[in-house]
């Protein structure tokens, strides 16, 4: 999804075979070569242990299928055309599952709509009491509406954090340069990302504003909903659930392209800034109070639009775990970000074929890519295979449980570069910890811990590892766990 003044352009070249032979290593493929989609722009598993796969197509359809190479059909599972204004960058825009999906079968969507003006809804639907690949169109619970001034810049991601809570992200409003200083302007969702607690309705709101977020119950007239601002048009951001961190490409103006780590109340510049560069002022801009990214580009070489991705923390590609894949929409260059060290280091790993519009990730942590000719994409396995775990990271290394939803075991594999101590404690969804798997000094090496989730009821869980190395390095990382009985 190109976000660059009102022009997106649907180009549909192909690159594969101008992979560099200097990175054959790291290759794409078709992940689902019996399935052709429409503009997809958002993949999703449901987290209910059923291994399927949701893809969005812009124009407001959402298809189902088996997570399986072999698929050869899909589902329809939700279609809303009939209530949406599609084309350019307004469409059925993103897709979320309540991480209690298995019992309340919720899910939310972004979509823009062809009311007088036009407008961003946020709306909360249910899956059909009698078919699991089939949602209740009639369920349409509205959450939140946002004016948009222009058509473009509509943002579009909603995601569930660790913490419960829906993030949702809106561009600045569209034209270029935020003519109406949106950005920076705490009475408007446009430019930020809000968060917001969908368990609980408040007053008039059929929702809640978490008491952490930054602007709770002010009295400047403040949007309550928001969580991070002065951003341009963060059209993906995703959660590395092993780190917490919250990652998010936003999409530059005419120079550069940032990767932002969002942190709650933080201010990231537009349009003061793009990327580390003075905007609005073009020199001598005063940057106190700003959070700038911890990575850009520039326009060279053509690219120009960010389409952000994923933390890998899958098992196919181990040289990439713990790196955050990205890729460019106008040149389907595909990057590596590691920022775990002091330094950061970007690597290119391939050119992919047609246009990138989003990632997406499965139940195993697998990434796949969206693309504008119609296919899934994903990493083909490397040499050093999945499960191959004998290399010693620089740092603390932990990998997704398997299988994940699992009935009544689980087992967890971690790699200590050196020796530490190390605690385990598996966690409810209220933050409650059931049980200490772990708590002791261990040499370096790989771990595998399992843990019998037999005398719980079912849910999700998390695992959350603590560790202290002799060399005085400290890791805390959690991956979320879901037990199906």
């Amino acid at each position: 999804m190109i976000i660059k003044n009102g022009r997106l352009t649907f180009l549909f070249i192909f690159f594969l075979s101008c992979i560099s032979k200097n990175f054959a290593q790291y290759e794409v493929v078709k992940a689902f070569p019996n399935l052709s989609f429409s503009n997809p722009v958002d993949l999703q598993n449901s987290g209910d242990g059923t291994n399927r796969l949701f893809v969005v197509e812009q124009q407001g359809i959402i298809k189902v299928f088996s997570n399986n190479q072999d698929v050869s059909s899909e589902k329809v599972f939700l279609d809303i055309r009939d209530r949406i204004t599609s084309g350019g960058e307004t469409g059925l825009l993103g897709l979320a599952f309540h991480p209690n999906y298995i019992q309340n079968g919720y899910f939310y969507i972004d979509y823009t709509s062809p009311s007088t003006t036009l407008h961003t809804v946020v709306a909360r639907y249910k899956v059909s009491n009698s078919n699991p690949d089939s949602a209740d169109e009639n369920s349409e619970l509205i959450l939140l509406t946002q004016e948009q001034p222009f058509n473009n810049h509509n943002g579009g991601r909603v995601v569930f954090g660790s913490d419960g809570y829906l993030y949702i992200s809106f561009g600045d409003g569209g034209s270029g340069g935020d003519p109406y200083n949106n950005g920076q302007n705490l009475q408007t969702f446009l430019g930020k990302i809000l968060r917001i607690d969908v368990n609980s309705a408040n007053g008039n709101l059929n929702y809640s504003i978490p008491s952490s977020n930054p602007f709770a119950g002010n009295i400047s007239g403040y949007k309550e909903e928001i969580f991070a601002y002065g951003l341009r048009n963060p059209w993906r951001f995703s959660f590395d659930f092993t780190t917490n961190k919250l990652w998010c490409a936003d999409v530059g103006q005419n120079q550069l392209e940032e990767i932002d780590t969002i942190q709650n109340g933080k201010n990231y510049g537009w349009r003061i800034m793009e990327g580390k560069h003075c905007y609005n002022p073009p020199s001598d801009c005063d940057t106190s109070g700003l959070t700038l990214p911890i990575w850009e580009y520039d326009h060279s070489s053509g690219n120009c639009s960010i389409t952000g991705g994923f933390v890998y923390r899958g098992n196919s590609v181990p040289e990439l775990i713990g790196k955050y894949i990205y890729a460019d929409y106008c040149t389907s260059n595909i990057w590596a970000l590691d920022a775990n060290g002091t330094s950061i280091e970007n690597k290119f790993l391939l050119k992919a074929p047609g246009r990138i519009t989003a990632f997406g990730v499965d139940q195993k942590n697998e990434l796949y890519l969206c693309n504008f000719d119609g296919n899934i994409y994903k990493f083909k396995p490397t040499a050093t295979g999945i499960k191959n775990l004998n290399y010693k990271p620089e740092n603390f290394e932990l990998f997704q449980n398997y299988p994940n939803p699992f009935n009544p075991s689980t087992k967890i594999t971690y790699i200590l570069p050196d020796e530490s101590r190390i605690k385990v404690e598996i966690i409810g969804i209220l933050g409650n910890i059931i049980e200490i798997l772990e708590d002791r000094i261990k040499p370096a090496g790989n771990y595998e811990l399992e843990w019998n989730a037999g005398n719980n009821s079912s849910g999700v869980y998390y695992a959350k590892f603590s560790v202290k190395s002799i060399s005085g390095n400290e890791y805390s990382k959690t991956i979320k766990m879901v037990y199906l009985k």
